[in-house]
């Protein structure tokens, strides 16, 4: 469920679920970072899938503006195929390094929050995003892709670095 409804809302909570995540992508010695789980996934992984994923939000909003066709979630995929286009992805981050996700994650947060602050409270909450065929707003696609992903992935951080021990190996 959503917590903001308003662009000033949706700034604060965008600007500290990712400070969060930042405060704790710092203390993620590289060698954890790149450790598989048992479904081959790393925090690699799940930084750069985030990264990706606001890139894809950016990339939606910018084609609707534009009148352009929008595919959800991308194209040549639906909504029930997300585990295969999620695995294509990892794949093709496979070459993706640590320091490099770190930086396309905070590049694309850095081009979210222009998006946001670029915005009025009518641009992103009254009425649906142009193209999106639902009624989900600007907003509430910004914060899915944004501080909802900054959420999950220190919660999955947060685990992993418990479950590889204090030092992270």
């Amino acid at each position: 469920m959503p917590a903001a409804t308003t662009k000033s809302d949706l700034l604060t909570v965008t600007l500290k679920d990712y400070g969060k995540l930042q405060d704790l992508l710092e203390k993620v010695p590289e060698a954890a970072a790149l450790r598989k789980d048992d479904e081959d996934t790393s925090i690699k992984d799940v930084i750069a899938h985030r990264a990706h994923w606001i890139e894809l939000f950016l990339g939606w909003y910018r084609d609707g503006q534009a009148g352009r066709e929008v595919f959800f979630p991308a194209k040549g995929y639906k909504w029930n195929e997300l585990k295969a286009y999620n695995a294509k992805l990892r794949e093709d981050q496979a070459g993706l390094g640590w320091d490099e996700a770190v930086d396309l994650l905070q590049a694309n947060h850095d081009k979210l929050v222009s998006l946001i602050e670029s915005l009025g409270q009518k641009e992103l909450y009254e009425g649906p995003m142009k193209g999106a065929y639902n009624h989900w707003t600007t907003g509430r696609f910004a914060e899915a892709s944004g501080p909802s992903h900054y959420r999950s992935a220190a919660k999955y951080i947060r685990q992993r670095l418990k479950a590889l021990g204090d030092d992270g190996k």
